[in-house]
């Protein structure tokens, strides 16, 4: 356990750096990016090896049908998460749709895994967007969205996420259980 919530402080450490240091991260540069991306790639090795390495421990059996509850939410995620809040015209006034985005994906997950380790996992995730967003709105207060874009980009976003899901839930097949059932 301890393995995966120092994953997830350095997570949490990394991605507050910048707005909780902000003279310290500034005088890094240009090498201070680098270092936040070698952060969270420690990061995100340290959560998966810590999860793989709990224990089960069952907490609540998750009913079945969540299944598709939490593709569907997923789905969504990654649509957020994808340009269209910016190229496209239905998310355009939206402040934080890729935070908003990976809010959905830990919920989506905290949805069909009932064990202790996904609870600690995905509810350190979670729990991270809203100070995220507390802290960008304070340290950025003013904000307008960019100019709209179109209907055809939107769908054209939500088809590309359609078929990332699918590579994704390929992949997640293969060293984990398949989203997709079966």
């Amino acid at each position: 356990m301890a393995v995966l919530l120092l994953g997830i402080l350095i997570w949490w450490g990394a991605h507050f750096f910048k707005r909780l240091m902000p003279e310290q991260r500034a005088r890094l540069g240009e090498k201070g990016k680098g270092l936040v991306a070698l952060a969270l790639v420690a990061a995100i090795v340290l959560m998966v090896l810590g999860y793989r390495s709990m224990e089960f421990i069952y907490v609540w059996a998750p009913p079945s049908f969540m299944v598709h509850i939490n593709n569907t939410l997923v789905l969504i995620a990654l649509f957020l998460m994808s340009p269209a809040p910016k190229k496209g015209a239905l998310l355009n006034g939206m402040r934080h749709p890729m935070l908003t985005g990976f809010a959905l994906w830990a919920i989506a997950h905290l949805l069909v895994n009932g064990d202790l380790a996904s609870i600690i996992l995905f509810g350190g995730l979670l729990a991270y967007v809203p100070v995220q967003i507390m802290l960008i709105n304070r340290a950025e207060p003013t904000w307008a969205p960019g100019p709209k874009g179109s209907y055809a980009k939107d769908g054209m976003f939500f088809v590309a996420s359609i078929i990332l899901m699918g590579v994704i839930g390929y992949i997640h097949g293969l060293v984990g259980p398949s989203p997709f059932g079966g």
